[in-house]
């Protein structure tokens, strides 16, 4: 696509899924120069992280094992997507948040994905999770009940607006 941000971008995706990967394929095959990586399994996603260099990843939580490859795009710099749908729940949504992700995205949304990627690749990490809840506010209340924020309402609120910024975490076995 003329003047997107996602030409001449390399990314990676992992997900156990075939058809979610050529879904993924055929929504970025039209901008020029963009390189899309694909692994079925964490072992492959995890060795194509540490092989190359993303401008940024997106990842399935189930299957992958995706908040370990998540800890390691983090640990290694690159902008990461977590795209879900068995995963799609507020304590998913603040875990991904919690260990890094940019964003969350139902896979019901995947045909949005570009757009959330170009977020992602021009947007502060802040400012992309400000706009996700921008894009996807009314989902998830929808999904997770109008007072799903109360119990950490100020969690969400730094979140929100903008102004959360995750610390390093380490993954425990």
């Amino acid at each position: 696509m003329a003047d997107s941000i996602l030409n001449g971008k390399r990314v990676l995706a992992v997900d156990d899924e075939a058809d979610v990967l050529d879904t993924l394929e055929d929504l970025l095959d039209d901008y020029d120069g963009l390189v899309l990586d694909t692994a079925k399994d964490y072992d492959t996603g995890y060795h194509l992280l540490r092989s190359w260099t993303y401008d940024a990843v997106i990842l399935d939580i189930m299957g992958v094992r995706g908040y370990d490859l998540l800890n390691a795009a983090v640990h290694l710099g690159f902008p990461t997507v977590m795209l879900t749908a068995h995963a799609f729940s507020a304590e998913d949504l603040k875990r991904s948040i919690k260990l890094g992700a940019h964003a969350y995205i139902p896979k019901e949304k995947m045909a949005d994905l570009p757009e959330f990627l170009e977020d992602v690749l021009t947007l502060g990490h802040r400012s992309n999770l400000k706009q996700m809840f921008l894009r996807l506010g009314g989902m998830f209340n929808k999904k997770f009940g109008s007072r799903w924020m109360e119990s950490e309402q100020a969690f969400w609120d730094r979140v929100t607006s903008g102004s959360y910024e995750p610390m390093p975490v380490i993954l425990k076995k």
